[in-house]
């Protein structure tokens, strides 16, 4: 019988930390110090950031605000335009959801109208999962790019504003033009992922689904519009600034969105504090895995690893931007997890991204498209999307793996038209 060898990420990034702080000659002494600063500085930037996303979007999937969002979408539009339908619920669930959470969620739902207007689930579903996912891999507060911004010293705001500019193509070329060609893939979902709807008079009302759900988008792109449209000065500075910031926004969205969706709708103070506990388990993983991202990233910086890469990859004949793109796409083809991908190609790249003085925000876009390309067998999203949808695996192949890959191709192609229109 096989055994077959697996170890966590974290503990994965600390064993290869310590290894590369005594080869590269960092003292014994010095190498645990190394691997709790860089723990300790990547995560006093993020826990607020992600506990508090990963709450509210647990409040937005329990209160049904999500699934009166999506009925909402497909009542507007009718089964005619579906894929638009279901692209659109994809994007307005995704920013504030885990993709994880994002897809468990919105599946069902999907499968239900597929099999009410005997429409192939693979033609529907393409959109909405390209949607979840280029909000995974492009735009803040999601974990990925927000410990990308933070590792390239990036304007979280900015940043996301850049990434919805870009995230408008990568959708529709991953999604409703590439299920054109895959509108007869036979897919059969299993019965056990059909899910009964909750009843309409249990859900909140569209607007308050709605506005809950858009809050934390709405406030920073406020706050990014403010500092660029009117010259703030005196007090005004530190007012926007303060309410700017990307982990009050999130805090002042969960708190909002417990009191809108919850209390005011009769969810106990112990079912709301139950729902944010469950929400903290499940990215318990994620902040692993960026804690010792961070391990990594500080030892390549104390052994002058980092320093030396970046002066050797200046001497390559490759945009900074195209450059972090591929690291990060070949990555992600070895390790599978788009997070790893990207949090490690920061890792290295960050001293070379200063040198090359590239902008931060679109550096930070370039590499979480590039950890999104080349999706297969070594991806849990990869084996979600076939189990789910009950594919073959050259379906899945041919369906989610192509695209996955044409999100970061086309998300690298926005990238480099930004760059070239902003300098």
């Amino acid at each position: 019988m096989k055994r077959s060898f697996s170890i966590h990420p974290f503990i994965a990034f600390l064993l290869v930390s310590v290894a590369v702080g005594i080869i590269f000659g960092l003292p014994l002494k010095s190498i645990a110090g190394s691997l709790e600063k860089g723990i300790g500085d990547i995560m006093s930037a993020l826990v607020i950031l992600l506990v508090c996303g990963a709450m509210f979007g647990k409040i937005i999937a329990e209160s049904g605000a999500a699934q009166r969002i999506a009925s909402a979408m497909i009542a507007a539009v009718g089964v005619k335009h579906i894929q638009w339908a279901m692209m659109a619920i994809g994007f307005i669930i995704g920013i504030p959801l885990f993709y994880g959470v994002g897809f468990v969620l919105l599946v069902p739902l999907l499968f239900s109208v597929c099999y009410s207007s005997k429409i192939s689930p693979v033609y529907a579903g393409l959109p909405m999962l390209a949607a979840l996912s280029v909000t995974h891999g492009f735009l803040p507060p999601h974990p990925s790019p927000s410990a990308l911004v933070v590792q390239f010293g990036a304007d979280m705001s900015l940043t996301l504003i850049l990434g919805l500019i870009i995230a408008i193509p990568a959708i529709l070329v991953a999604g409703p033009l590439l299920a054109r060609f895959l509108k007869n893939m036979d897919s059969k979902p299993l019965a056990a992922f059909v899910i009964e709807e909750r009843p309409a008079t249990e859900l909140p009302g569209i607007f308050n689904s709605f506005f809950t759900a858009l809050l934390p988008v709405l406030l920073l792109v406020t706050a990014a519009l403010l500092t660029f449209l009117w010259p703030v000065k005196g007090a005004a500075i530190d007012i926007v600034a303060f309410l700017g910031s990307p982990s009050i926004v999130l805090l002042f969205s969960l708190v909002y969105a417990g009191i809108a969706l919850g209390i005011s709708r009769g969810m106990s103070l112990a079912a709301l504090t139950a729902h944010c506990g469950s929400a903290v388990v499940s990215i318990a993983p994620i902040l692993l895995i960026i804690a010792g991202s961070g391990a990594l990233k500080q030892v390549l910086t104390d052994t002058g690893l980092s320093q030396s890469i970046a002066t050797a990859l200046n001497k390559l004949p490759l945009n900074p931007l195209v450059l972090g793109w591929l690291m990060a796409a070949i990555i992600r083809a070895f390790i599978g997890s788009a997070t790893v991908a990207g949090l490690t190609t920061a890792g290295i790249m960050t001293s070379y991204a200063t040198e090359s003085l590239s902008s931060p925000s679109l550096m930070v876009l370039a590499v979480g498209a590039g950890s999104l390309a080349f999706s297969h067998v070594n991806d849990a999203g990869f084996w979600m999307y076939k189990e789910y949808f009950n594919l073959t695996m050259k379906q899945t192949l041919l369906s989610w793996s192509v695209m996955e890959t044409l999100v970061a191709i086309v998300g690298l192609i926005g990238v480099l038209i930004l760059n070239f229109i902003l300098h």
